[in-house]
């Protein structure tokens, strides 16, 4: 799946549900679990992210909370392992029921900053099933101050109530403080349509986002390749489009 991601204009790909201590992917084989990034990469030619959850045993729930193996869960031990494993990048956002807080993002990027040497992003892109905004200034400039490289945020268009006078004072927040904002396509509509991947695309990079995401909500794991395609399109134009999707991983 990371390779056909890839292959439709992925820049970055970010590995969901991935257990740092019994490492697999599937469709992937290595002789040693311990390699399993290492040939992600070299397949891919992209940085590799894994996503931690930063899970908060105290969360206000609107929903069941499902219970994650230890593997998934943002911990100093988690993400020691993920800088074995050779990771690019973490990410610390909550799965649907997991029961991610915003102030348990922030102790987890505090924490990653003195466990892993890659970029740190940090954000909520829909509820996780707990009962608190899902993006405000408050929490951005926390985890901007714990050391967050990029905050992620819920692209308007997605989480019900989310404007685009949120992002932009959010985005503007963030670049004062060098840092990037990632908007995220996580509420299932990765797989809405070419149409709505647009309008959410331009929409939010007329907000001044730097990166979009787009989520693993569709029949397997991956986003439609169209939608990827899409998106990639739009944001920076059918030349650099093609040409991101046919340059040699050797170049």
């Amino acid at each position: 799946m990371s390779e056909i991601a890839a292959a439709f204009g992925a820049d970055l790909i970010l590995l969901n549900l991935f257990d740092v201590f019994e490492p697999k992917v599937s469709g992937l084989d290595v002789k040693y679990a311990q390699d399993t990034v290492k040939r992600l990469k070299e397949l891919t030619g992209r940085p590799i992210g894994v996503n931690l959850e930063p899970v908060d045993p105290d969360a206000k729930m609107e929903s069941t909370k499902f219970e994650l193996p230890k593997g998934r869960i943002a911990t100093a031990e988690s993400m020691r392992r993920a800088e074995e494993l050779g990771f690019n990048f973490v990410c610390f956002t909550g799965n649907p029921g997991s029961g991610v807080t915003n102030k348990m993002i922030v102790q987890a990027v505090k924490t990653a900053k003195e466990n892993f040497s890659g970029m740190i992003i940090a954000g909520k892109m829909h509820g996780a099933g707990v009962d608190e905004p899902v993006a405000d200034e408050e929490s951005v400039k926390a985890m901007i101050d714990a050391g967050a490289d990029v905050i992620l945020v819920p692209a308007v268009g997605t989480v019900p109530g989310f404007t685009s006078d949120e992002l932009i004072k959010i985005v503007k927040i963030v670049h004062q403080h060098d840092g990037l904002v990632m908007s995220t396509i996580g509420t299932s509509q990765e797989s809405s349509g070419r149409d709505v991947i647009r309008e959410i695309a331009l929409k939010n990079k007329t907000c001044g986002v730097d990166i979009q995401h787009i989520g693993d909500a569709a029949w397997g794991v991956l986003p439609p390749t169209e939608t990827i395609f899409e998106l990639s399109k739009t944001i920076r134009g059918l030349n650099h489009t093609i040409s991101r999707m046919a340059r040699s991983i050797n170049r």
